[in-house]
């Protein structure tokens, strides 16, 4: 009787576990993935050049991935460098990213292809040369190396006459142990001679520079936590492209810290 008893309850819970494990392998089945990421850090630096004046930044955004390769995403962060260029007129605070792709693999390979926008909402004054941007990018990864082109298809963040300015982009990833991971990038701004009107605005020498990066990162207590060296060899004197009204040098080497977490 005993044994019955028993037989009948194993059977009662696995017909009942049934439902249950239907819906995660349904739910394991899915091809889409939906991600978000959330950050603080205490200075915006994009292509190693300040974009918040040396001052913090909230920044965060959502991905969407299909099991095919596809994926789209938008992301975003309070901004300052146009604002400081010293317009006066011009009102700005924000910049929301919106990208899409396509990656895969090819053996050991990863591969990645797809456009992105820049864009920068806000009050400009006539004339101004918008800084809304827009590149197509591709992109190759090996093991821990990712080596990335992107080129403009539009005026390059606001350069007049910059159609065609490119960015090459060497990046890797070392675990160290202990979960602490060492990021390592260099990569190379060209900013095209540029002209106006017929009369040259630019050379191509004036705003092309190399940045690079040397990093830590760790997951503790459930949050990413990173520090980083960030530096330029960008023309940041009196007068040169990246220099803003208040005086700054916007490529000179600075320690960033940031925090984040991604759900």
């Amino acid at each position: 009787m005993k044994k019955t008893l028993i037989a009948a309850s194993l059977a009662a819970c696995a017909a009942g576990a049934l439902p249950s494990l239907a819906l995660a392998q349904a739910a394991a089945a899915s091809p889409h993935t939906f991600t978000g990421n959330v950050s603080l850090a205490t200075e915006y630096r994009y292509r190693g050049i300040g974009q918040t004046d040396g001052k913090p930044a909230l920044q965060g955004g959502f991905d969407y991935a299909h099991a095919s390769g596809l994926y789209v995403g938008t992301w975003g962060s309070n901004v300052s460098w146009l604002s400081d260029g010293g317009a006066g007129t011009v009102s700005n605070s924000l910049e929301l990213d919106l990208y899409g792709g396509y990656k895969g693999t090819v053996g050991d390979v990863g591969y990645d292809a797809g456009l992105l926008t820049y864009y920068y909402p806000g009050r400009y004054p006539a004339g101004f040369n918008s800084p809304n941007t827009l590149e197509a990018y591709v992109a190759g990864t090996w093991k821990q190396f990712t080596l990335k082109y992107s080129h403009g298809l539009t005026d390059l963040f606001g350069f007049a006459d910059s159609k065609g300015a490119g960015y090459l982009d060497l990046s890797a990833n070392f675990e160290l142990g202990d979960g602490v991971t060492l990021n390592a990038h260099v990569g190379h701004q060209v900013v095209p001679a540029g002209v106006v009107g017929g009369v040259p605005v630019r050379a191509k020498s004036d705003c092309s520079y190399t940045d690079w990066k040397l990093g830590l990162a760790k997951e503790y207590v459930g949050l990413n936590w990173g520090l980083a060296y960030v530096g330029t060899n960008a023309k940041g004197g009196a007068g040169q492209c990246y220099r803003n009204a208040f005086n700054r040098d916007l490529g000179k080497g600075a320690v960033v810290v940031s925090v984040g977490k991604t759900f």
